[in-house]
């Protein structure tokens, strides 16, 4: 029992365990925000310039309920005992997934982006290049403008 205990204090004081647990809990904490965004402002917008359309809304009724007659809201449809398909909610929640994934997918680019800078900076394969620094370009140590860019380079003195 004793092994098992200190096998997992190892696994959850590992670095990758700790930084996976804070990704969750931060995902958990903006999962709301998110929604909000999604649901009171992106939508609302999105629903009037196709027409006022309210995408909440948007429901098949599958079942009557009691009393029968056109039911106005899905909300109103369940307490009057109707079985609805809500297919409004569903584009709701793929239109909430997409945009949170693009907006993921553009954070960690950025973050790549700037892992790679910090990587690139002033490291090259030889000693024949250098790093542009305004644009990560590779050009030769005796370039006084990058090809790239066109922006000025720093001059390396060549022994």
């Amino acid at each position: 029992m004793k092994n098992i205990l200190n096998e997992f204090r190892e696994f959850a004081l590992r670095s990758s365990f700790v930084e996976i647990a804070l990704g969750i809990f931060v995902g958990a904490g903006l999962t709301p925000v998110a929604n909000s965004l999604i649901k009171d402002l992106v939508m609302p917008v999105l629903g009037y310039a196709l027409g006022r359309v309210d995408f909440g809304d948007l429901f098949y009724v599958l079942k009557e309920g009691s009393p029968v007659g056109p039911y106005i809201t899905a909300d109103a449809a369940k307490m009057a005992g109707a079985v609805t398909l809500n297919y409004g909610l569903f584009v709701n929640t793929v239109f909430s997934f997409l945009t949170i994934s693009w907006v993921a997918f553009w954070f960690l680019k950025f973050i790549n982006r700037l892992k790679r800078k910090a990587e690139d900076l002033g490291q090259t394969k030889d000693n024949s290049t250098k790093v542009c620094e305004y644009c990560l370009t590779v050009i030769p140590i005796k370039a006084k403008k990058c090809s790239a860019c066109a922006s000025e380079v720093a001059q390396i003195e060549v022994n």
